[in-house]
């Protein structure tokens, strides 16, 4: 069982009857009052976001989530799609506001983490950092340093995120998906 105070950062837990995790989280203490935790958390299986107050006394079942291996191959209309990693033949899909922000960073056939809860694929998560090939960007002009030495690029998975200058077409980056922000030049 988890308390009020175990409600960090990552952590999943049941809540409602359904899988939920913790976005954000805060201890609150003020004067004369019993100490709090503020928390942004959300919903594993809708996608909803919610703030919530947690009080003292307040206990959660851990919420026993597993991870699986999933292809993703395309997406379409805002539908994103997937299949088993052994057996194409058996698809899915989730839409773009299930999977939020990271969803764009997906490359076609490549390998994400499907979150079970019960037998069932209840989300995606992709990896932390992704290589991506940059597919469009203007040329970097010396001297242009109004916005700190960055310029937009358009990633292969149709992303559009800030590089640096020295950038170019063709070029391969290491994005961080959690930020949606450039971490270095990767290699071949």
């Amino acid at each position: 069982m988890l308390t009020h105070t175990d409600l960090k950062k990552g952590t999943q837990f049941i809540y409602e009857g359904q899988p939920w995790q913790v976005m954000d989280s805060l201890h609150v203490k003020m004067a004369q009052r019993r100490p709090v935790m503020q928390t942004k958390i959300k919903n594993l299986i809708n996608g909803s976001v919610q703030e919530k107050t947690f009080q003292q006394g307040d206990t959660f079942a851990e919420a026993e989530l597993t991870k699986k291996n999933i292809k993703f191959l395309y997406s379409n209309k805002g539908e994103y799609w997937f299949c088993e990693e052994k057996d194409p033949s058996k698809r899915f899909s989730f839409k773009e506001e299930k999977l939020g922000t990271n969803a764009k960073f997906f490359k076609p056939n490549s390998l994400v983490e499907g979150i079970l809860f019960n037998d069932e694929i209840i989300t995606v998560v992709s990896p932390i950092k992704v290589t991506l090939k940059v597919k469009e960007t203007p040329p970097g002009i010396k001297g242009d340093r109004a916005q700190g030495g960055t310029k937009e690029a358009t990633l292969e998975s149709g992303a559009v995120i800030q590089v640096p200058l020295f950038i170019e077409e063709g070029d391969l980056i290491e994005v961080n998906t959690e930020l949606g922000s450039y971490v270095k030049r990767a290699s071949e």
